[in-house]
């Protein structure tokens, strides 16, 4: 079982400009609870969240039963400061300044390192910003209250004072985002541009089915620069089901272009910022990693899969060698790795589950075992040792598909059955050997051990 979040963002069609008192005090609260916890970490770091916040309270908020706090100008400066507020704000500060000493240590940790090598160290120790521009939590009931789908109630500072104020709220097609079933959360006041939003999470706690491995039916996924994704259904006998190769041309022609568009302004002019043509490359990243996602996850649904694995990608490094520059800018661009976060995040929602494999070898190597493949100038086509040539980013996808189900194949075996498996099929010693034929003849071999 997992919990999921999703928000939704709806629009505040009226009076934006009253929200920005609160929005600077609530950071004037936020940077004074940063100071003090700063003062006072040593004696904070050991408690909880919960009891941090009740500690903090004890130092700066002056009540009947607290009379004297040892920092007196809260009441003075916040004065009515909702409780709820004050809550978040302490939360918020505990969380920035605890950032701060964690990064200030490991900050240390690397300068005694360096100098104990007998290296010079020039990095600048960061420091703890003071003045921040975050938005509040709305609780429900104390902050904010909202009866239908259309207004809603919020607690604001207006006039050295904090009253209601009831908003318009341009109308959302929630049903649309099915959420009838999930858990309405506090909501949080956002700025985007001049405009206000509400943001609203929901939440819901989703089973993830736990099938068998043998009764399992999976999605392998290989992510490419030229192809967006080929991804196949398998099952743990090997068997491909079925196919689907997923690509963005025209979005993809469209963010070479704006690519290009930067490089010969920075040939030209040296550095520039570009702020709307780096607007649209973002969009257009962003749509690509969502489309891409979506597709995957619909494909793994509408036939029943039980779960997608993915390549454990991480950084790539290709060294100073020449001819790799333009690939190095291709997979500055790829997000892969936002590719499988946002495909985790929508399986979940449907309750499939998602894993990754070793990715070492799973394009070199081919499908039927035949041995290591070459690759054609554009990548796209891998060339087998007996002639046969094949799409590369398929013969990849089968490989990772049988990685992981010898993997959870042997899981279940003793490690006596192992030895005497590895002996019939000798690619399982090395995974990065390991192909679809590897998966084919493991079956065989276990069916005649058994």
């Amino acid at each position: 079982m997992v919990k999921q979040l999703k928000t939704i963002k709806e629009k505040i069609i009226n009076h934006s400009k009253i929200f920005d008192p609160t929005v600077r005090i609530y950071n004037e609260a936020l940077s004074f609870f940063m100071e003090v916890i700063n003062n006072e970490f040593l004696s904070l770091e050991v408690y909880t969240t919960k009891d941090m916040t009740n500690a903090v309270e004890k130092l700066t908020h002056t009540t009947k039963a607290n009379p004297a706090p040892k920092y007196k100008l809260f009441n003075k400066y916040f004065y009515k400061f909702p409780s709820y507020f004050r809550r978040a704000a302490i939360s918020a500060a505990f969380g920035k300044v605890k950032s701060y000493r964690s990064s200030y240590k490991n900050w240390e940790n690397e300068k005694q390192i360096a100098l104990s090598a007998g290296k010079r160290f020039n990095k600048r120790p960061p420091a703890l910003q003071m003045e921040h521009n975050e938005y509040p939590v709305l609780y429900k009931d104390n902050m904010f209250k909202r009866d239908n789908p259309d207004t809603a109630k919020i607690k604001l500072f207006i006039n050295n004072d904090w009253i209601w104020v009831e908003i318009q709220i341009k109308p959302t097609k929630i049903e649309k985002r099915n959420v009838a079933e999930w858990k309405v959360c506090n909501p949080k006041l956002i700025q985007v541009g001049k405009k206000y939003f509400l943001a609203t999470p929901y939440e819901k706690n989703i089973t993830l089915n736990n099938t068998k491995i043998e009764d399992q039916t999976i999605v392998s996924v290989d992510l490419g620069l030229t192809k967006s994704a080929v991804c196949s259904l398998m099952k743990s006998d090997g068997t491909v089901i079925d196919r689907l190769f997923i690509n963005q041309p025209i979005e993809k022609d469209r963010l070479d272009l704006q690519l290009k568009r930067v490089k010969m302004a920075q040939r030209e002019f040296g550095y520039v910022k570009s702020p709307n043509v780096w607007r649209r490359i973002n969009g257009l990243q962003n749509h690509i990693k969502i489309d891409t996602a979506r597709k995957v996850v619909g494909f793994a649904y509408e036939n029943d899969a039980h779960l997608i694995v993915f390549e454990h990608l991480g950084n790539m490094n290709l060294g100073n060698a020449s001819g790799v520059k333009r690939l190095k800018q291709k997979l500055h661009h790829w997000c892969q790795v936002g590719i499988q976060e946002k495909t985790k995040e929508m399986a979940h929602y449907r309750g499939i589950r998602m894993n990754r494999v070793n990715p070492a070898g799973t394009s070199k190597m081919a499908f039927d075992g035949s041995g290591e493949v070459k690759r054609s100038r554009k990548k796209d086509i891998a060339c087998f040792p007996t002639g046969k040539q094949y799409h590369a980013d398929l013969n990849a996808s089968y490989n990772i598909g049988a990685r992981y189900f010898i993997r959870e194949i042997l899981k279940t075996f003793s490690e006596k059955k192992k030895s005497a498996l590895t002996a019939k099929v000798p690619q399982l010693s090395a995974r990065t050997q390991q192909s679809l034929s590897t998966l084919i003849s493991l079956h065989q071999a276990a069916s005649l051990t058994a």
